[in-house]
């Protein structure tokens, strides 16, 4: 085997794409292709859980902060539900996503940390759970009251 999969993983990635290409199945780095498989998925994942935290913290801010509102939280608002609505439509096993109470309360988690850093209003302001439905917060146009 060539380079090292912890000495550099772009030319390790370049070396077995090569073995795969070629059939040479026997040379390839089997463990750290099956995990490097995986870490495309998590990091799908990361990215929807993060614009989603993004999207949380805009709405957060504009049902807390209504003397602030302004296009660039609406301009912001819009831009993540549109990614999210993508990435949703090119990934559609993330959709699974979307019922996980976990991933939720990650999601939430940074929200409120997000909003709490860029209001100033203490976390303990925040719910403790969102309370908005899936269809309400990826709803175009939808904001709080």
């Amino acid at each position: 085997m060539g380079t090292a999969y912890e000495t550099d993983v772009i030319a390790w990635a370049n070396e077995q794409a090569a073995l795969l290409r070629s059939g040479q199945l026997s040379a390839i780095d089997i463990e750290n292709i099956a995990e490097e498989i995986l870490d495309v998925g998590k990091s799908e994942q990361r990215e929807l859980e993060s614009r989603m935290a993004v999207l949380l913290a805009h709405l957060l801010k504009w049902k807390f902060q209504p003397e602030r509102r302004g296009s660039s939280w609406e301009e912001t608002i819009d831009t993540q539900r549109s990614r999210i609505e993508r990435r949703l439509r090119k990934t559609p096993s993330l959709k699974a996503s979307l019922s996980d109470a976990d991933w939720w309360a990650d999601a939430w988690d940074d929200a409120m940390d997000e909003a709490s850093k860029e209001t100033g209003i203490s976390r303990k302001t925040f719910p403790k759970n969102c309370s908005w439905t899936v269809e309400e917060i990826l709803t175009d146009g939808w904001l709080p009251a």
